[in-house]
Order: C-alpha cells, then structure tokens, then sequence
C-alpha cells in the first residue's frame, strides 16, 4: 500500500500567494523566467530558478547559481514570506480549466514506496536532470515544487474532500494571470480527517501513480536515501523518508496530447515520404485548414501548407499490448525509426516535442517559418492506459503524457528536517 502522510508546511502569507507561486521550474527556460519574474520579488522563481537574479548567460548549474538558491529560500523565509505551520496538515489543491476542476490532496509520501514500487512509474528518467535536482533539494533542505501523482479514485476520500471545500473556504483562491487557469487551496485542520485519510492510503489505496515530475520524484527519493544510508542513527522517523505530492484521484484526469515536429525527411523528397507512409498507413490530404486527430491509431500530419489525416492499418499495431497500441509508439517504430531514422528520442536533434496546449496552431508555425519540415499530431494517451502500462512494470516512450495544468509551485513546501 501506498503511504501519505501530513506535514507542516512551510506557506506564504495570503497577501502574496498569488504572487509568489510561480510555473514549475521546467516548463520554461530562463530568459522566459526572466520575463515572468520582472518586477516582482516574492516570485519563487527566484529560488527555483535563481539564475534569474544573476547575470544573463550565466550557467544554471553553477555554485554561484546554487549559492543564489540559497540566498533567495534564506531570504524568503526571513522576510515572512514563507512561514512554518505548527502542527502537520494535509491540504487540498484545486485547479480549474475549462470550466473543468480537479481535486488533489496535498502531501508527503515515502522513499521506500518509490524504491519498492507502490509509487509506479511510466516514463525513465536522465541521471543529469535527477542529480541537478537532487542538488536544489539538498541545498534547501527541502521540496520545494510538488511533484504530480494520481491514485485510484477512493468515494470516502472524495467525500472527506467534498466536505471541506463546500464548507470552508479556501486559503488561497486566485487566477494565475500567465495562463488564466484557476487555483485554490484549503487547510484541513480537522485532525479526525486527517487521519481517516492516512489510513485509507495506507490500507486501501494499492498504488500511487506517477503522472508529470519523473526526475522530481526520482531525485527526491535519492536525497532520502542517501541521507538514510549516512545517518547511523536512522529510525524511519526521519522527515527525510519522505517528500512532497500532490495526488489526484485518477477519474478527474484528463492527458493532453504531446505532439511531435521534425528537421528533416532523411533525404526523401514529399513525394517519396509519402508513398513510404502509405505502407502502414492510410494517407489522406485534408487541405489547409487545421486537422485534429479524433480517436485511436489516427494522426494528423502537416507539411508544406497542408494536412494530412494519417490512419494506421490493421496489422500494424497491437491492441492487446499496453505499449503495442499507442500511438507514440506506432509513430515511433514506423515513421520516426524505419522512415526518417530517428532512432533515439531523447538525444536526437532532429526531433523537437510540443505540448498540445499550445494547439496544433504552433505545429504549423514551427513548419511555416522554416525551422521544422514537417509535423504530427497524436490522439492523446488515457489515463487508463498509463495506469495500464505503470502496472505491467513497462515504460512509455519519451514524451507521451502532457498534464495541464501544471501544478503551481510555492503554495506549500516541505522541509526535510
């Protein structure tokens, strides 16, 4: 069984919530957090990508930007901006997207459960990226972001969440201004509820879920780890045994497509591109207008001002394989690989990936404007088969799941001591 447990969080003031919780550090790049940062000193872009504060071009996994991380969480807490509860909490976070609200309960869950696996993952991760992390979490002695899981959706857990939003009003309620997405929170204070929860998870609940934060979770759980096999007089008590999530019944999740643009055709003219899909695929052209993928084994490609409805023919992928029948997969082997021989998606540089929050809108604009030579759009993966493919011990191929919204960073931090 999977184990969550309460905290005291560390949480800033509700004046300068809405200021000071930022994007997760690794849905933008620096200049971008430049922008979104100027002329505001509570963002916490200023701890999570503190490269900000210091001079342009300046590499982000310097000491001198490490230090500056530091300073800033230091200074963060010094100044009120972010202040210790007393006792530990477990809190509820709501996010509202098209007039769609999901519910997730904020809190800490167990390195042994990612070790031995009741924390399933679907995607593997880069040494480089879990060790850049692991550093920021030493350094502050803290989680600073969440990272993203679901779990089984449980009625009595609804219920409980129910109970409190409906009868108490949230903490923090604000819309962020950079995607117009919106965001409350709410302590549960009632200690009875608290602990009702715990014990559903660590009774009831199999499995947690991993659904966006990979190398997060991954990092997190090595700090624990480590500082488990330093410490002689370890106990298990240790808050380092665990890190912070926010966990959302699987059944209010939904998964955006993640769509895919190449440089290149591997030196084949249109024309013989084309006829080399036509061997596993059923191309049709769609004219200028935007075409969007509406079910399964059905993709949307657009090269030179036109789209193209692609469908995958009978033979040719394997509903009865939980990584057979998706389509990343089947654009993968029979168009990335055997066709345009991009073999490695996470190291290729003929190959970029696009959430589809952005629309296919930006699919055409990176061809239009020279860069790309032609893009695809994938029917987005279900929750379903993500739940599928953690359970059978398989991983998906890179960059299959976008969530949205992201989780916001800031709204509570968990320290490890």
């Amino acid at each position: 069984m999977a184990r969550v447990k309460a905290f005291k969080g560390l949480r800033p003031p509700v004046e300068i919530a809405s200021s000071l919780a930022s994007r997760p550090y690794d849905v933008m790049n620096s200049s971008e957090a430049r922008i979104e940062a100027a002329g505001n000193e509570v963002s916490l872009l200023r701890v999570t990508k503190a490269e900000i504060d210091l001079n342009e071009g300046i590499d982000e996994h310097s000491k001198e930007v490490y230090d500056k991380v530091v300073e800033n969480f230091n200074m963060f807490k010094n100044k009120g901006w972010l202040v210790k509860e007393n006792e530990p909490k477990l809190y509820i976070y709501a996010q509202t997207m098209d007039g769609r609200t999901q519910y997730g309960i904020v809190g800490c869950t167990h390195i042994d459960d990612y070790f031995n696996n009741n924390i399933k993952k679907h995607e593997l991760t880069r040494k480089d990226k879990e060790d850049d992390r692991m550093i920021h979490v030493n350094i502050t002695n803290a989680n600073v972001e969440p990272v993203f899981f679901a779990y089984p959706a449980h009625k009595e857990i609804d219920k409980i969440v129910s109970d409190v939003v409906t009868n108490e009003k949230p903490i923090y309620d604000f819309v962020a201004k950079e995607d117009g997405f919106g965001h409350k929170f709410w302590v549960i204070n009632d200690q009875a509820k608290i602990k009702r929860i715990e014990e559903i998870f660590e009774k009831e609940i199999p499995s947690l879920y991993v659904a966006d934060g990979h190398h997060r979770t991954a990092a997190a759980a090595r700090v624990g780890q480590e500082r488990k096999a330093n410490n002689p007089n370890h106990t298990g008590n240790e808050e380092y045994n665990y890190f912070m999530a926010v966990i959302f019944p699987d059944n209010q999740l939904k998964i955006i497509d993640y769509n895919r643009v190449v440089k290149d055709l591997n030196d084949l003219s249109e024309d013989e591109f084309i006829a080399k899909l036509n061997k596993s695929f059923v191309v049709e052209k769609m004219g200028t207008e935007i075409f969007t993928p509406s079910k399964l084994h059905e993709f949307s490609m657009y090269m030179s001002g036109n789209w193209y409805k692609m469908t995958a023919k009978e033979g040719t992928y394997n509903d009865s394989d939980p990584i057979g029948v998706l389509d990343v997969t089947i654009l993968s082997n029979l168009v990335l690989d055997q066709i345009l021989d991009i073999k490695d998606l996470r190291t290729s540089k003929r190959i970029d990936f696009i959430g589809g929050i952005r629309g296919l809108g930006e699919l055409k604009r990176r061809v239009d404007n020279g860069e790309m030579k032609a893009a695809f759009a994938l029917y987005a993966v279900s929750m379903q088969q993500l739940i599928d493919i953690a359970d059978s011990g398989n991983i998906m191929p890179p960059k299959t799941t976008w969530f949205e919204p992201k989780l916001r960073s800031g709204l509570v931090i968990h320290e490890l001591e």
